[in-house]
Order: structure tokens, then C-alpha cells, then sequence
């Protein structure tokens, strides 16, 4: 039997390894010239104005929602298809999220649900890019438009995407990265909040570290760099040099890991075509689908096991898998505390009992693909009704 096959291996190189080995001898080892740099960089390759790295996409959504003025009270429009963090920034704040079903094809937000979860306490949408597929984003801001709502998208699975020819990071309010290990590209833990408004990317870079104004001495005293003013009480969510030397060299191989991530998916494709029980994911001809993950869904009806099993069987087989996600609704603290039952929100319930995510990293190789493919054609084919 072959080895097994993880369901995730980070792409490093020799360009990671020398990058964080310059930093240690610098001696500069938290936030410093490599985080600047990267923040430029990544700012130019999305077409923001903006970039404020942090240290995880859960610190880019806490402070996006800071800045946009959250408060005890307040409702947030937020998938129920999503990884817990999407959610509990806003209960950080004592104000509510408020879930929304998905899509049956993308597993993304609903647009036509969003008006009809709009009350007055609403002050916000976080739209979460689902697997990398990007949202329907001209509806959601138009809606928003209407009501004076924030837009603070969710792109932790969405680098490199595209919505209509404009990279994910260049649209919306606020836009919020992941790089942590498994994202498509990685500073080991780490985010970032693109935005074009420069009083709320000014916000965001004071409250990442303890709400100090670390130029306010420049500007106004002769006292030195010694010298700082705690203008709020902030977080401590700043990245460190060494992530950010990472994520440079990870960065300029992103459209290789994005191209190598393509290829395998429509290999993916081509190899389940065939097969009725399994339905793959689709790219909207209007976006650029970043992979990150490859999420099938299979058709109970034509199948004697449960998607249970089948990942049971696939892991057995040798091939790391997973489920991308428990619906936030089906999770005690959200049962318990709002009272959702699972048909509350039906699609997302009803997708859930089918989906798995197959190995996807531009550190396989075509064999792997392959292997990949026929195995779960073989347990396909061992288990039709």
C-alpha cells in the first residue's frame, strides 16, 4: 500500500528558509522593515491602497469590525457556512451574528436571504468566500448601498480570487486574508485587512498593537522613540518579520501555486465527470476561483454509505480528507444560545450530511491527483445502490 497522502503539506522552499534566516540575523525579529514591505507588496498585487498585516485572519475581522464601529447591541449578517471565527468576532463585541443559509452549487451566502435578516440593529455583512469561490458581490454591496451597511469580506480562502476582472481585496469595505499554515499562501499563523479608506486602515494599524500612535512623537515631540500615546485600548495582533519574510517569498510564487491548484481541480473534474453520485464544485464564469479547497458533494440517493463512511474509507485508503464545514447553526453554543434548529437554515443542513473536501496543494503531484481520483471512484463504485 502507498504512503499516506496528508490532507495538506505547506510548498516551502529554499527563498522561505533564507528569507527567515536574514531576519534572525538582522536582529529585528518582530514588526519591522519586512512587515512594511509585505504590506506594500501584497497592497499592489490586490489593487488596495491599504494593508495592515495581523497575526491571523480572526485579528483582520476583529479590527475591521473596530474600525467600522461595531458596538454591544449591534447585528452582523454572517454565513452559517463558514469556519467558527467568522462569527465570533462579533460576539466579541456583545453584538449578534445573525446566520444566513447558503447556496446549494458555491455553499456561499444567499443574497436573496439578506434583506429579509435585515432589522435596525444591522450594521454589517461579512460575505465569506466560500473555498475560494468568491461571493456575488454586486448584489451584496448593492443591498448594503441601500441600507448603510459595511462590507467586510471574508477572503481567507479567497487569494488569488477575482469578482468581475477586480481581485478579491479591491472591492468591498474591507477585505480580511488567512496566511496560516494551510491557506494557499502562508506566513505559518498570519492575516491582513486590505481597505482603500486610510482613516480606517490608520484605525486598524493603531488597534493591532494596544491602540498606541507610534508616529504621535514624530509628530509633536522632540522625546525620542521612547516616547509613545495610547490613543485606545487595542489588541496585540501584530504580525512578526520572520511570518512576514515568509509571506514575501510566498508571494511571489502565488500564481504558480494558483496555476498548479487550477490544473489539479479540472483534473479532479475530468475524473468524476462521469459519475453521478459525485458533484463537483463549479467556478461561476464571472470569477476567478482561487482553490483553495475542492469540495464535492455526494448524492446519498445513488449510495449505500454515508459521507461519513466514505471519508472513513478514503483515510483508510491512505488519502487525508475533511469536511469544510459544520454550519455554525448546528454547534451547541449557536443552538443554545439563539435557539437555531438545524431546518432553520435547510440548504446548508442538507449539504452538510454531503460534502467532503479532497486533498488539494500545489505540493502534490499529478500522481497524487490520480491516486486520489481512483480511489474514490473505486469506493464509489464498490457502494452504488
Amino acid at each position: 500500500m502507498e504512503g499516506f497522502l496528508p490532507f495538506h503539506r505547506a510548498d516551502l522552499g529554499v527563498e522561505e528558509i533564507e528569507g527567515v534566516v536574514d531576519v534572525l540575523r538582522s536582529g529585528w525579529l518582530t514588526t519591522g522593515p519586512r512587515v512594511m514591505e509585505f504590506e506594500r507588496q501584497f497592497a499592489a498585487v490586490v489593487g488596495a491602497q491599504h494593508a495592515v498585516a495581523v497575526n491571523s485572519c480572526t485579528a483582520a475581522l476583529h479590527l475591521a469590525l473596530e474600525a467600522a464601529g461595531l458596538r454591544e447591541g449591534d447585528e452582523v449578517l454572517v454565513p452559517t457556512m463558514t469556519f467558527a471565527a467568522t462569527a465570533e468576532v462579533v460576539i466579541y463585541f456583545k453584538a449578534r451574528p445573525v446566520l444566513i443559509d447558503c447556496v446549494q452549487d458555491t455553499l456561499n451566502l444567499n443574497p436573496d436571504l439578506i434583506e429579509g435578516a435585515i432589522t435596525d440593529k444591522t450594521k454589517a455583512i461579512i460575505p465569506t468566500h466560500f473555498a475560494g469561490h468568491p461571493c456575488e458581490m454586486e448584489r451584496i454591496q448593492s443591498i448594503a448601498r441601500t441600507h448603510g451597511l459595511n462590507v467586510i469580506e471574508d477572503a481567507a480562502h479567497a487569494f488569488p480570487a477575482r469578482y468581475q476582472g477586480k481581485m478579491v481585496g479591491s472591492i468591498a469595505d474591507s477585505t480580511c486574508f488567512s496566511f496560516y499554515a494551510t491557506k494557499n499562501i502562508t506566513t505559518g499563523e498570519g492575516g491582513m485587512v486590505t481597505t482603500d479608506n486610510a482613516e480606517r486602515a490608520a484605525r486598524i494599524r493603531m488597534m493591532s498593537l494596544h491602540g498606541l500612535s507610534r508616529d504621535a512623537w514624530n509628530r509633536y515631540s522632540a522625546e525620542g522613540s521612547w516616547y509613545y500615546e495610547i490613543l485606545s485600548p487595542g489588541f496585540k495582533y501584530n504580525l512578526t518579520d520572520m511570518a512576514a519574510a515568509l509571506g514575501l517569498a510566498q508571494l511571489k510564487k502565488c500564481d504558480r501555486f494558483w496555476k498548479t491548484r487550477e490544473r489539479y481541480a479540472t483534473l479532479y473534474h475530468e475524473g468524476f465527470q462521469d459519475l453521478p453520485e459525485v458533484i463537483c464544485p463549479k467556478a461561476a464564469p464571472h470569477v476567478q476561483h482561487a482553490w483553495h479547497l475542492y469540495v464535492i458533494q455526494l448524492d446519498l440517493d445513488r449510495l449505500r454509505i454515508t459521507r461519513n463512511e466514505f471519508v472513513s474509507r478514503l483515510q483508510q485508503a491512505g488519502i487525508g480528507c475533511s469536511v469544510h464545514f459544520i454550519p455554525l447553526h448546528l454547534h451547541p453554543y449557536y443552538r443554545d444560545t439563539w435557539s437555531y434548529r438545524p431546518d432553520d437554515l435547510p440548504v446548508s443542513n442538507m449539504v452538510f450530511q454531503r460534502i467532503l473536501s479532497l486533498p488539494l496543494y500545489s505540493k502534490m503531484t499529478e500522481a497524487d491527483v490520480y491516486r486520489v481520483i481512483e480511489t474514490v471512484r473505486t469506493l464509489v463504485k464498490e457502494n452504488r445502490r
